[in-house]
């Protein structure tokens, strides 16, 4: 699983900005059949967490009604530089995480 993360490259510190973050997955409802008929197993991401220099800032949990692909955006506010970390984790237990530095000016 893999991630696109857009942040503004350079914000300054109490600015508003905005995280959007696309991350790959199939996100399989469980109701959708492969051509052989046989269904294919729902795997849906359950938990998205973004954490800005080690605290937790922004949290989601998804249901099946999710897109495959999907895609957050969500507002955090440029206190420091420093890194935003996103990690989450789908039904099968696979887990991923990707990471995007903040540069933080003021």
């Amino acid at each position: 699983m893999t991630a696109r993360i857009r942040i503004p490259k350079e914000a300054k510190r109490g600015e508003v900005i905005r995280v959007r973050l696309l991350v790959q997955h199939p996100m399989e409802t469980g109701y959708r059949l492969a051509p052989d008929g046989v269904k294919v197993p729902k795997n849906v991401i359950r938990s998205l967490v973004c954490r800005y220099n080690g605290v937790e800032v922004f949290r989601a949990e998804m249901s099946p009604g999710i897109a495959a692909n999907p895609f957050l955006e969500f507002p955090i506010v440029a206190a420091e530089s420093g890194e935003l970390e996103f990690t989450w984790v789908d039904d099968d237990g696979l887990k991923g995480r990707a990471t995007e530095p903040i540069s933080v000016a003021g």
